[in-house]
């Protein structure tokens, strides 16, 4: 029996307000109160009330056949404690259910991994504190920002006691192999699980495309192409944004009948079956060795990192934050440390990236700039004011 495996990333970051020059040692507070609670007002009643309604309600009607794994960053998390509770209370009441696992995340939806290994694993523990305390579960799988991987990370997410880490099926490293397939790192301390890029992005990106060749797409015909690789394949995983549901493809494109009806009809096929990620690497053995020295993402058609680190305004900015980590931490200031972390969220460097790429138009919707380059001015600002306070002017 194939196994079907939904992973969804659910993150929202705390966007820095637009700070000038003026507000350089005359505000403490750097970000936009008003505007992280509009957009998340916005996806809160288009996409999440409404996805999770939808999946608690198909749970029930499958008799707990439908099964999912989600990774929610902390970032979210600390925005719906204060202004939707209701959404948190949702995530508890499908968790209890036993069909939902939550995977290991940075806290902060950071870069992390890539310029502090102290920090990354800091930022996991205090993930899976969350998680702990919340939804009662302790993740066994990691998902990397943005899916971030690279064969370092092996030893530490092994020490962190994961078994398994999520990627993208990246073909120049397949190269002949099947994305549908458990794999494990070079030295064998996690299995690895690889996403399907074609069928999730037929979802998450091309659903209501109309020029799209595969439009329009049907729970039948999405089943149909299951159906064709099944035999030559143990685990079909199917990552996304949870913002799929209602925000990048609105309800108005019929995402919401198309995902019931194809988890429905999943679940009334013999040979294919729901598996969380954790799951999915207990019942399959590795079929072979994955490795990239160079970190790969699910990031644009590079799947590499230049949408965070293409132009010197990203390149910039990063390494000023990471370059205060000793400052920061040695400060002892739980409010400069808060908010140093925040200002790590991969977002911020996202929204000052300058080249164009197939996903461009998804993460506009979330964008607060107009352009990059107010991005880059606005948190040059922001660290004006941060070495003010860390007494570094």
């Amino acid at each position: 029996m194939t196994s079907i495996c939904f992973y969804f990333k659910v993150h929202q970051p705390f966007r820095i307000k637009n700070f000038t020059i003026f507000n350089i040692g005359n505000d403490s507070d750097y970000f936009d109160d008003e505007k992280n609670k509009f957009y998340l007002d916005r996806i809160v009643e288009k996409c999440y009330l409404p996805t999770l309604k939808i999946f608690y309600e198909l749970i029930k009607e499958t008799n707990f056949r439908f099964k999912f794994s989600v990774g929610i960053t902390g970032t979210l998390m600390e925005q719906l404690q204060l202004w939707h509770p209701e959404v948190i209370d949702w995530w508890q009441k499908i968790s209890s259910t036993g069909c939902l696992e939550f995977t290991g995340e940075t806290y902060y939806h950071s870069l992390s991994s890539l310029y502090s290994k102290e920090e990354f694993k800091f930022q996991i523990n205090y993930h899976k504190k969350l998680i702990k305390e919340f939804f009662s579960q302790e993740p066994i799988i990691f998902s990397n920002t943005e899916l971030i991987y690279f064969d370092d990370l092996e030893i530490i997410l092994e020490k962190l006691n994961f078994k398994g880490i999520i990627t993208e099926g990246v073909d120049r490293i397949l190269e002949w192999r099947s994305p549908n397939f458990v794999y494990h790192t070079p030295n064998q301390k996690l299995k690895v699980l690889l996403r399907n890029y074609n069928l999730s992005d037929d979802i998450s990106f091309r659903f209501s495309n109309k020029n799209w060749e595969g439009w329009p797409l049907t729970a039948d015909k999405f089943l149909s192409w299951l159906n064709q690789i099944k035999n030559n394949s143990e685990v079909i995983n199917l990552f996304m944004d949870f913002e799929t549901f209602g925000e990048h493809q609105w309800k108005e494109t019929g995402i919401f009948d198309f995902i019931t009806d194809l988890i429905l009809k999943i679940t009334e096929e013999n040979d294919l079956e729901f598996n969380t990620l954790s799951e999915a690497i207990k019942k399959y053995p590795s079929r072979g060795k994955w490795s990239s020295i160079y970190p790969i993402t699910w990031a644009d058609t590079e799947r590499d990192l230049s949408a965070w680190l293409e132009n010197e305004m990203q390149k910039d900015t990063l390494e000023r934050l990471y370059n205060l980590e000793k400052n920061v931490l040695n400060k002892n200031d739980i409010n400069i440390i808060s908010q140093w972390r925040k200002l790590q969220t991969a977002d911020h460097f996202y929204y000052m990236c300058t080249k164009w790429f197939n996903d461009g138009d998804v993460h506009k919707y979330f964008n607060p700039y107009e352009s990059p380059y107010i991005a880059y001015i606005c948190y040059r600002n922001v660290l004006e004011d941060l070495y003010l306070k860390l007494n570094l002017k």
